[in-house]
């Protein structure tokens, strides 16, 4: 590879790592390329990336806020998955894929800006999704509301049957 190709793959990389909170660093060892496709594919459809690296080039192309420890993990052949948004869903999408096709594995990343082992994946798998949660947050704010309008409704609808209880014995 030239010296060229390999500054603009740097670059690329910067504007990469630049851009996103959250980059996973996989071991794709045994991975076809039919299968690195689908997954390419699979991954496009919901606005994630894919990309195979060269593990000196992502080195050089990683800045300084990125913790230390990140570097350790560019070792054997690596891929990254890059989320701008909704990080838990690519995560099980690449959990769901790993397991389907025996093929990956996690090595570590960044989630959310913060440096993510490969112990703690699983646990980002199970976490719920930005949607859940802000449903969740919704109900908590709206069931007080509903609790004190069944509150005031309650008596009124006991006057009423007291009343066609009244009209009845007349």
């Amino acid at each position: 590879m030239k010296r060229d190709a390999k500054a603009q793959m740097i670059k690329s990389m910067e504007e990469d790592f630049g851009g996103q909170k959250t980059v996973y660093l996989l071991d794709y060892t045994g991975m076809k390329v039919s299968q690195a496709v689908a997954l390419r594919k699979l991954l496009k459809k919901s606005s994630y990336d894919f990309k195979v690296v060269k593990n000196r080039l992502a080195l050089r192309a990683l800045k300084e806020e990125v913790p230390a420890e990140l570097r350790s993990y560019f070792q054997k052949p690596t891929a990254i998955a890059l989320a701008a948004a909704e990080p838990v869903r690519l995560a099980r999408m690449l959990k769901d894929f790993s397991v389907q096709n025996k093929v990956m594995s996690f090595k570590g990343g960044l989630f959310e800006g913060r440096l993510l082992p490969p112990e703690r994946f699983d646990e980002v798998c199970r976490l719920a999704s930005r949607e859940e949660l802000l449903g969740k947050v919704g109900y908590l704010m709206a069931f007080p509301l509903i609790q004190l309008l069944r509150t005031w409704q309650a008596p009124l609808s006991q006057m009423g049957g007291l009343l066609s209880q009244f009209k009845e014995k007349k």
